[in-house]
């Protein structure tokens, strides 16, 4: 009985388990319907329902036809908000900007315009024929434009207008490629004038950089960026990081290493960029507003860049300042015996080679007589004639009775004591010391606004600056002067220069033809009779800072005399501007004997391309211009051949804190 019990209850458990599972079982089968095969029924049944197209979709399906060749489909991003297949579209667009105006744009014009504002022609494409031909036509015409542009950036005399007219043309032109179907073309184009760059300039890459800022300020200012915050957020975030790699990056190899890698994800994302925009008009008329405003800020830019050059190049420095009256106070403290310099017997010796240099800056002079002494064969034959002004004519004077030039010969007089020197005798004395001439160069007010402001310089109010043709009258007894201006560096030995043969002509120097700006039409005015009757515009302009002059051939053509007479022709300054070249142009026309370019080399005081084999050629360099070697605005590249010959640990050099 209890056998039995025992089986009657196991099997009851049995049953029990078997039911309990297969309840579970039905149990997770339900569960699985619920959650994986209910939405996959529900989602068919809307898909199908879905494939029913309603009647206004049907019409617009039918209405589209797609082209014989649809192989640009695979390239286009995929359009979220239709289920529409669209084949790319080119867009013919008029642009009613009138390209001829020179208003400059408002903030007004660079708002967004109403899609009204911008018809658009939306055409297909009828045969791949058609868009190869269309293409390559415009990229004909862009490639004209830019030939044209490349001639007439040449010429000096292009007006604003034409250039903004050009520009315009160039970028709706370009704008019309980018909106064509050829991809392949619009790419090889692109590559191209990438690599052209690159191989013209070595700062290529920095370019495209800037470039690439300039065009993700573009996007960010258009519709179709701030519709889609997420490009935005990533655009801003590559300007960022653009703009770090740039920095002060001025060539491509200020940059750090990454900046390759920082280019081609703006490069992508720009591209991407350009795929989210559809309003082409849009577009060149936010990058004419630029080109606007950029031009006109360049404007002002240089205008202010020339007016606080000049005022840099007119403002002695503190150690400049400090220097002559260290030494001033020195040379009074001298008896009349220790103030006197040797071998004065020279002075008037016609046989040797005597050097005229005016200046008021003793340190200048100071490397003038140095690096001439150091470069010459026959320094002992070197007789130098310094005139100063009343100033810095002690100071002159203690300098180099301190540091004596060897076995040279050295004067150094004050034009104090030219007494012959008088408005009387100098029409050009007589204009310098005239309200008329003070008031316009101390006039600030005008002076910030002359277009002529290179000529505002209070040194043409020196009358150092001018003693030049008065070069007989100063050295009665000599027949030959090397005139030296203090701005210059002695590299070569001058001796031949005293037995050169000037065939006639009154003075020696080296032509500059080569330059445009140096032709007499730069210097004169030709609109004046009295110009234009006497003088040709195109004949070739000269150097003045290293000039030999034959002092007897000056007395015997009346040099002095010609100088006058052309100064008071110009007393209103109609014939010329102030300086000593445009006088010295007229004063020794058809009198000058050309020079080898060796001899004399210039524009260190501005050109910064000068190359370093001309300046290694040269006997003398000029740093003619407003950036003085001792000046902090000099050009570095150049300052080392004109500092070796300053004793930087010289103790009055020290004490006026005066270093390289």
């Amino acid at each position: 009985m209890n056998a039995v019990s025992f089986s009657h209850t196991s099997t009851t458990k049995v049953f029990s388990g078997i039911l309990t599972t297969m309840r579970m079982r039905n149990l997770v089968i339900g569960l699985l319907f619920l959650t994986v095969l209910s939405p996959i029924l529900l989602y068919t049944d809307k898909l199908s329902s879905s494939f029913t197209p309603s009647s206004s979709k049907q019409e617009d399906v039918n209405a589209f036809t797609l082209p014989t060749d649809t192989r640009h489909l695979n390239v286009l991003p995929q359009e979220e908000s239709s289920t529409v297949i669209k084949e790319p579209i080119g867009i013919v667009y008029t642009d009613h900007i009138n390209s001829s105006s020179n208003t400059i744009v408002t903030e007004k014009d660079l708002q967004l315009p109403d899609a009204r504002e911008h018809k658009y022609a939306r055409v297909l494409s009828a045969t791949d024929d058609e868009v190869h031909s269309q293409t390559d036509n415009i990229i004909k015409q862009i490639i004209q434009t830019t030939n044209q542009e490349e001639e007439e950036s040449q010429s000096d005399n292009g007006s604003d207008q034409e250039s903004q007219q050009k520009t315009q043309v160039q970028l709706e032109q370009q704008s019309a490629v980018n909106s064509g179907d050829d991809d392949e073309k619009d790419a090889l184009l692109t590559e191209t004038s990438k690599q052209a760059d690159q191989t013209a300039m070595p700062d290529a890459r920095v370019r495209q950089l800037r470039d690439q800022l300039i065009k993700a300020r573009v996007y960010l200012s258009l519709p179709a960026t701030k519709n889609n915050p997420h490009f935005t957020r990533e655009l801003r975030m590559r300007v960022k990081e653009v703009q770090r790699v740039l920095v002060d990056a001025t060539k491509d190899s200020d940059l750090p290493k990454n900046a390759y890698a920082k280019l081609n994800a703006m490069d992508q994302l720009l591209e991407k960029g350009k795929q989210m925009q559809d309003d082409c008009a849009t577009m060149v008329k936010k990058l004419r507003a630029m080109l606007h405003s950029t031009e006109e800020q360049l404007r002002v830019h240089k205008k202010q860049t020339m007016f606080l050059t000049q005022l840099t190049a007119k403002t002695l420095p503190k150690g400049l300042h400090c220097l002559p009256l260290r030494l001033t106070t020195e040379y009074y403290n001298l008896n009349s015996t220790e103030q006197q310099f040797p071998n004065q017997e020279k002075l008037d010796d016609p046989s040797l080679h005597h050097i005229a240099l005016f200046s008021d800056n003793v340190l200048a002079a100071a490397v003038v007589v140095n690096s001439t002494i150091t470069n010459s064969k026959h320094p002992s034959k070197l007789v130098f004639h310094i005139v100063s002004d009343r100033l810095n004519y002690a100071a002159m004077r203690m300098w180099f009775l301190v540091n004596r030039p060897g076995v040279a010969t050295i004067q150094v007089q004050n034009i104090e004591e030219f007494t012959w020197l008088n408005s009387s005798y100098s029409p050009v004395l007589k204009q310098l010391g005239s309200r008329s001439m003070i008031d316009y160069y101390f006039r600030a007010a005008r002076a910030s606004s002359d277009s002529n402001l290179k000529y505002r310089n209070p040194k043409y109010l020196s009358i150092l600056n001018h003693l030049r043709f008065y070069l007989p009258e100063i050295f009665p007894k000599l027949n030959k002067v090397l005139f030296l201006d203090d701005d210059i560096v002695v590299q070569k030995d001058l001796t031949g220069l005293w037995s050169l043969d000037l065939k006639g002509n009154v003075n020696g120097a080296v032509e500059t033809c080569g330059e445009n700006f140096h032709r007499f039409d730069r210097y004169l005015n030709f609109s004046n009779p009295l110009i234009s009757k006497n003088f040709d515009p195109r004949a070739c302009g000269w150097a003045y800072g290293m000039n030999i002059f034959d002092l007897k051939e000056w007395k015997r053509q009346n040099i002095t005399d010609v100088y006058h007479t052309w100064q008071k022709l110009n007393h209103d300054r109609q014939l010329w501007k102030l300086g000593t070249l445009p006088p010295g142009l007229i004063t020794f026309w058809k009198r000058t004997h050309p020079l080898e370019r060796r001899w004399h080399v210039l524009g260190l005081g501005y050109n910064p391309n000068v190359s370093q084999r001309e300046i290694e050629r040269a006997a003398v360099i000029h740093y003619n211009g407003n950036m003085k070697p001792w000046l902090e605005i000099g050009m570095p590249k150049y300052r080392s051949n004109w500092a070796k010959y300053v004793d930087y640990d010289h103790a009055y050099l020290r004490e006026c804190n005066i270093n390289p």
